[in-house]
């Protein structure tokens, strides 16, 4: 399994469009063949940085990922609204085991 995890620092307020370009990427996203889980969320001590969590089921489903529309399509967005940085990681795992 692959799992994407990271940080993206707008350094403004996320405006509407960028909202909604947002919530269009998770919706298609997690549509894709093996998309396991994918989300975006605010840090609450930081509501101008988003947190994204991705798990995949191979390499070549996220690679899949990078190719489709609705990637394009986010990618023209932030290009137009660029973030102050971006901290992204790949790692190979497992299914984990459950806490608690």
């Amino acid at each position: 399994m692959i799992q994407v995890n990271g940080t993206i620092k707008l350094g403004r307020n996320i405006d509407a469009a960028t909202q909604k370009a947002i919530v269009e990427m998770v919706r298609a996203s997690r549509a894709e063949d093996g998309c396991l889980d994918y989300a975006f969320a605010r840090d609450l001590a930081d509501p101008d940085t988003l947190i994204l969590f991705e798990r995949w089921r191979d390499a070549a489903a996220l690679e899949a990922h990078g190719k489709t529309a609705h990637m394009a399509e986010f990618q023209k967005v932030m290009a137009a609204n660029p973030p102050a940085s971006r901290e992204l990681r790949m790692y190979e795992t497992d299914e984990g085991q459950p806490l608690g």
